[in-house]
């Protein structure tokens, strides 16, 4: 089992190095010179959170994913003021923990290597980082990003999938983002830990054959009953996987085949005929799992991004740093500070 496991590591760690080489401009050593402590300081900040508050592993996955899909890893979700993303719906419950994380660690970094790493690029660290203390697979991260100048227009926003979304839209929403059956149900594996609010979960009450899969009646009753006690709304929390809540495993997919997936959006994988096959598989061997989670967090993470003398290093995730006043106050404000 060890060997299968370590072998299992060693494929995720050459596909990744793969596709690590065809990112134009990212590089493992980026910082190397300029910051060789770099990634001592983001562990240590993600272990020392993630020790107060094992949600902000799933809490960062999220943020990494809401900020890659619309235009690409550019930390453009971090920003807060006027026609910010984190206004916008499919934003509005990203959590302040991990939003604020993100923040002390900049402000870690530049305080011990001046100003050379971006927010983006600390953003997949910490979210790597989180990832393998919940229990995930490790993969090498290239970094030499660089942070976008403004946010993602709500048009963008609004490309991010839905928990509502039937398997052939989340296809063509993967499709034109351009990332294939194999990133949409292993990257949709993130469900197997973190929260949900009632109100995205409630037309799971109401299946339909067409357009809204089976769901466990049991598993159905509880959810309506601890739904009926959300007054005010979003103040009731529920699970995404019933097993194994807090930890990084492959116990989604179980859910699935169980039908108790939270989200339309999940229970369609398991019996869509172009996607059950890939769930079920990884539903029986949680190493191809991991294996492909890595491959599509590390596609992911490289999508349209700002290199180069593109974009900026933010003195403050928060603030571009055109609206920063007092750049050296500013430089070791933390994210709420900003808000």
């Amino acid at each position: 089992m060890a060997s299968r496991a370590a072998a299992a590591l060693v494929v995720v760690a050459l596909a990744c190095a793969a596709v690590h080489s065809a990112a134009a401009g990212l590089s493992p050593d980026f910082h190397a010179v300029s910051c060789p402590d770099l990634e001592h300081i983001v562990k240590y900040h993600v272990a020392e959170a993630f020790r107060k508050d094992v949600g902000v592993a799933p809490a960062l996955i999220r943020i990494l994913f809401h900020d890659c899909f619309p235009q690409g890893c550019d930390a453009s979700v971090l920003l807060t003021g006027n026609n910010s993303e984190q206004g916008m719906g499919p934003n509005l419950t990203l959590r302040p923990v991990a939003l604020n994380l993100i923040e002390s660690i900049r402000a870690a970094v530049h305080r011990a290597c001046g100003r050379t790493v971006s927010c983006a690029d600390l953003t997949v660290l910490a979210t790597r980082d989180s990832l393998v203390l919940a229990g995930g697979p490790h993969f090498d991260v290239a970094l030499g990003r660089r942070d976008a100048l403004a946010p993602a227009s709500q048009d963008l926003v609004f490309t991010l999938p839905a928990p509502s979304f039937t398997v052939p839209e989340l296809l063509k929403s993967f499709g034109d983002r351009n990332l294939d059956k194999a990133d949409l149900v292993s990257l949709s594996g993130a469900h197997t830990f973190g929260i949900a609010h009632c109100s995205s979960f409630s037309d799971r009450f109401t299946p339909d054959v067409d357009t809204n899969p089976a769901i466990d009646p049991n598993f159905a009753a509880k959810l309506k009953a601890k739904c009926a006690k959300d007054v005010p709304a979003g103040t009731v929390n529920q699970t995404l996987d019933v097993r194994t809540p807090d930890v990084f495993d492959n116990k989604y997919y179980f859910d699935l085949i169980a039908k108790q997936g939270l989200f339309k959006s999940d229970q369609g994988l398991i019996v869509h005929p172009d996607t059950t096959r890939m769930a079920t598989r990884f539903s029986l061997n949680q190493g191809a799992f991991f294996e492909q989670f890595a491959k599509s967090m590390v596609k992911m993470s490289n999508m349209d991004l700002l290199t180069g003398s593109q974009g900026e290093i933010r003195f403050n995730c928060a603030v571009p740093n055109s609206r920063v006043e007092g750049i050296e106050t500013a430089s070791d404000e933390g994210h709420a500070a900003a808000m």
